[in-house]
């Protein structure tokens, strides 16, 4: 099997490039640390801006105690061309009432499963990114995407 050559990245392009993988993948991995175990599992955000990514949860899920007891994350983005984007963040409990509102009011799968914006399981967390980078398929070589 011959090698690929993935093709040159025009550094002017790189925000686009990686955005276009972001919007792609529906269900991108989360990765959280539970003690000195990492455990990753695919997500699906119910809000995106930029690089800054809201995810549902439940707070009886087990990843709610990981990201409380420590909120460094990474979520990894791969489309079908496998490229690659990476989100190193932190999370953070969203308590904005005006923008849970927003995403409520966008996510009808959330209304059907939780009733109501006010379930006491319903926990959104804000993944705010600290470093972005992006791959092209197979080029081992990322990216530092700059934040805006």
């Amino acid at each position: 099997m011959n090698k690929p050559t993935p093709q040159p990245i025009d550094p002017a392009e790189v925000i686009e490039l990686a955005k276009a993988v972001v919007e792609r993948d529906r269900f991108p991995y989360l990765a959280t640390i539970d003690g000195d175990q990492p455990r990753v599992r695919p997500v699906s955000p119910v809000r995106t801006d930029g690089f800054t990514i809201y995810v549902a949860n439940l707070r009886s899920y087990h990843k709610t105690v990981e990201m409380d007891a420590n909120p460094r994350i990474e979520l990894c983005y791969l489309d079908e061309g496998h490229d690659q984007v990476r989100i190193t963040g932190m999370a953070e409990v969203l308590e904005d009432r005006c923008l849970l509102q927003e995403i409520w009011d966008a996510n009808p799968l959330m209304r059907q499963y939780l009733g109501s914006l006010d379930n006491p399981q319903l926990i959104v967390y804000r993944i705010v990114p600290s470093r972005v980078r992006f791959m092209r398929e197979w080029a081992l070589e990322y990216h530092d995407v700059p934040l805006t």
